[in-house]
C-alpha cells in the first residue's frame, strides 16, 4: 500500500511518523511546497513552540460538533503527546495556564525532533513539491506535482491557488491512500495558503467559508494609542444582536493599532464568525474581570471611608495600571483631582458601569498574516473520528488545521494536530497490516 501526506507540517508529520511506527513496511512519502519546511512550528510561541497544555478537552475548541473533537482528543491526550515528545529527547516544562514548552526554548528544538523521527522511521520527504492537481483513478488516488515557483508574488494566494490547481503539472504519483495536511490560511509567510481546501473539495467535500482566528484587534479611534504596551487583565464578551454570545477573559495588551494579548486573540474568532454572518457584531471590556457592580461599588465604599482624601485616580491604580485607572476616570467626566470624599454617587457609578462594559470598537483584526490558526475549514461531519477517513471519499484523511476545528491560546493547535495525527496514522497503518 502506497500512502502520500500532502503537507508535512506538524499535523503532517505527527501523521507519518505515527504511522511508519505502527507499520514499518508502509510506502510512505510527505510532499511539502516549501523549499525549508516547518516555519510555522518555527515562529509559534513567540518561536519557542507551545507543544501543548497540561489539560486539553473539547471545550477548549471551537468550530465543528464537540463530540468528534472530544473522541480524537481522547484517542492521544495532552500527557501522551508530552511522553511522546519525551521519547523525541525534548522535554517540556509547564508554564502559567498549563502551557508546555520544551527546556531549551526552542522552536527549532521541537523541529529538529521531529524530523529525526521521521527520518529514524523512514519517512521520505520531498520539498518543493507542489501539489497542484488530486483526483482518482480506477487503482486510487492521482497526484500531480509541479516544482516551479509561483510567477507574480503580488497575486492574492487564493488566486495563485486557483492558478495552481488547474496548472499542468511536472509529474505525476499513484497512491492508495492521501493525507491532507496542508493547514489553514494563517501566516501565510509559512506557506498556508488553503489549497488543501481546494483539493478537498475536487473530490466531494464540502467547505465553511474561513475567517481568521487567534488575531490582533484592530480598533477605531485613538483612546488605545496613548496607552500602547500597556498589559493587564481583562475579560472581553461579544454581543450578537443584543445577546451574549461568547466570553473570554486573560491578559490584554494595548498597542499603536488596537488590543492583543490573549483575551483579545481569542475573542478574534467569534466577532470574524459574527461579521461573516451579517450580523451586529459589538465586543465589550472588562476591566476588572470576576467583579460585579455591587461588588465593585462595594470595594468603592470601602476605600472611601479607609482614604477620604486620596484620589479617585489613585484608589484605581491599586486595582490597574496607572495610565489606565487615569484613562477611564478621565473618560468617565470625572476630574482628575477629585477626591474620594467629594466623588459624587452618580459619578462613581458611572464609573464602575465603564469598569465593567465599556464598548471596545473593533472594526478588523489583523488577518491572516497575524493571525496564529484558521477557523472554518472542511466539515467535521464529513470525516470518521475513529480514523480522520473522509466519509466522502474513501481512501483520503483529513488532519490538523484544514478541518473547521480551531482552539484557544495555550497549545492546543498543536495538541489537535498531534491527536489527529495519531488517529490518521494508526488507522492507516491498520488497513495497511489488513
Amino acid at each position: 500500500m502506497t500512502a502520500i501526506i500532502i503537507g508535512a507540517g506538524a499535523a503532517g508529520l505527527a501523521t507519518a511518523i505515527f504511522a511508519k511506527r505502527a507499520a514499518p513496511d508502509l510506502d510512505l512519502r510527505c510532499l511539502d511546497g516549501a523549499t525549508k519546511i516547518g516555519a510555522k512550528i518555527l515562529v509559534s510561541g513567540g518561536s519557542r513552540c507551545n507543544v501543548t497544555n497540561r489539560v486539553v478537552t473539547e471545550r477548549d475548541f471551537w468550530g465543528g460538533a464537540s463530540r468528534v473533537v472530544r473522541n480524537v482528543l481522547r484517542a492521544f491526550p495532552a500527557d501522551r503527546a508530552a511522553a511522546f515528545f519525551d521519547t523525541l529527547g525534548v522535554k517540556l516544562h509547564e508554564e502559567e495556564d498549563g502551557k508546555l514548552f520544551p527546556d531549551t526554548n526552542r522552536s527549532r528544538t521541537v523541529l529538529d525532533a521531529l524530523l529525526a523521527e521521521a527520518e529514524r522511521v523512514g519517512v521520505s520527504i520531498e520539498t518543493n513539491s507542489r501539489v497542484v492537481g488530486l483526483g482518482r483513478n480506477e487503482h486510487g488516488f492521482v497526484v500531480e506535482i509541479s516544482h516551479r515557483r509561483r510567477a507574480d508574488a503580488k497575486e492574492s494566494a487564493e488566486s495563485q491557488v486557483r492558478a495552481e490547481v488547474a496548472a499542468f503539472p511536472d509529474r505525476r504519483l499513484e497512491a492508495d491512500v492521501i493525507v491532507l495536511a496542508t493547514g489553514g490560511r494563517s501566516l501565510p509567510k509559512t506557506g498556508s495558503d488553503g489549497v488543501g481546501y481546494e483539493l478537498a473539495r475536487t473530490l466531494g467535500h464540502g467547505y465553511l467559508d474561513t475567517t481568521p482566528a487567534l488575531a490582533p484587534l484592530v480598533l477605531d479611534g485613538n483612546r488605545h494609542v496613548v496607552l500602547a504596551g500597556v498589559s493587564h487583565e481583562a475579560a472581553l464578551s461579544l454581543r450578537v444582536n443584543g445577546v451574549v454570545t461568547a466570553r473570554v477573559d486573560g491578559a490584554l495588551l494595548w498597542t499603536h493599532f488596537g488590543v492583543s494579548g490573549p483575551v483579545a486573540l481569542n475573542m478574534s474568532r467569534h466577532w470574524h464568525r459574527a461579521r461573516l454572518l451579517g450580523e451586529d457584531a459589538d465586543v465589550r471590556l472588562s476591566l476588572c474581570p470576576g467583579d460585579t457592580f455591587e461588588s465593585l461599588e462595594e470595594w468603592w465604599l470601602t476605600q472611601e471611608r479607609a482614604r477620604p482624601k486620596a484620589l479617585a485616580s489613585t484608589i484605581l491604580a491599586t486595582r490597574l495600571p496607572a495610565s489606565v485607572a487615569g484613562a477611564w476616570v478621565v473618560a468617565s467626566e470625572i476630574d482628575q483631582d477629585t477626591t474620594l470624599a467629594h466623588l459624587a454617587k452618580a459619578d462613581r457609578r458611572r464609573l464602575i458601569h465603564a469598569l465593567l462594559d465599556t464598548p471596545l470598537p473593533v472594526i478588523d483584526s489583523r488577518g491572516y498574516s497575524y493571525a496564529e490558526v484558521t477557523a472554518g475549514g472542511i466539515p467535521l461531519d464529513e470525516i470518521d473520528p475513529a480514523t480522520m477517513e473522509s466519509r466522502v471519499c474513501r481512501g483520503l484523511f483529513l488532519v490538523g488545521e484544514m478541518l473547521d476545528v480551531d482552539g484557544r491560546l495555550g497549545g492546543f493547535n498543536f495538541q489537535w494536530a498531534w491527536s489527529s495525527g495519531w488517529v490518521a496514522g494508526h488507522a492507516i497503518a491498520k488497513a495497511r497490516r489488513g
